[in-house]
């Protein structure tokens, strides 16, 4: 899942320490993105796997609260935001680095960290509302898979600031070679990837349920 994200940012400091890019290899990086694509659908069939799931026990309550009493719309939606706007501050620092502007594009990565590791923060709250009012995930197989889906993703999202954090210090110390432009485009892949797996979160979990 999200370890394997992790995986490929440490796969960074392997080829620093190993000598820097191989020129006799030119096809590294296409082959670099297409196991990242297949990375991605991999996770795909997981998070297909954990909506299926939700879906067949959103009614599962065991006379528990139900998801219009427990969710809070407004501040989910404040949540969803801070991941959206980061989605868009990558999308500036992806411009920002293909113009080679190392400065610019590490004060995005530096504004989407900053947003993304707020939604994580909000999501923690949230987790810990639940449990404190006695809606923990062992309450009912509602709350169970709600916690698994939802906690997954959080998962994935902080692999992906880890993941940031790698990234800045490599650019930071060794600039926008190929390998940090192409392991920066990884992690772009990915950030988006999350953000269209939370609007299906916040559509089928929380607007289905609060209803």
């Amino acid at each position: 899942m999200g370890s394997t994200a992790v995986r490929v940012a440490h796969g960074a400091l392997d080829d620093v320490h190993g000598g820097g890019v191989d020129h006799h290899h030119h096809d590294d990086g296409s082959k670099t993105l297409l196991g990242f694509w297949i990375y991605l659908m991999s996770d795909c069939l997981i998070f297909s796997g954990l909506f299926a799931t939700f879906a067949v026990l959103a009614n599962s309550t065991a006379g528990g609260p139900t998801g219009k009493e427990l969710f809070e719309l407004p501040y989910v939606l404040g949540e969803t935001m801070l991941l959206l706007v980061s989605s868009v501050t990558f999308g500036m620092a992806m411009l920002n680095m293909h113009a080679g502007r190392k400065g610019r594009l590490l004060a995005w990565l530096a504004v989407t960290f900053v947003f993304g590791a707020g939604f994580i923060g909000m999501e923690v709250y949230e987790f810990a509302k639940l449990v404190h009012e006695g809606a923990g995930p062992s309450t009912s197989a509602f709350l169970s898979s709600y916690f698994t889906l939802v906690g997954t993703h959080g998962l994935h999202v902080t692999c992906g600031l880890i993941w940031l954090v790698v990234m800045m210090d490599m650019v930071r110390r060794h600039g926008l070679d190929d390998a940090n432009r192409r392991r920066l485009s990884c992690l772009s892949l990915f950030w988006h990837f999350l953000d269209i797996v939370w609007i299906c979160v916040f559509t089928f979990v929380y607007l289905r349920g609060a209803i």
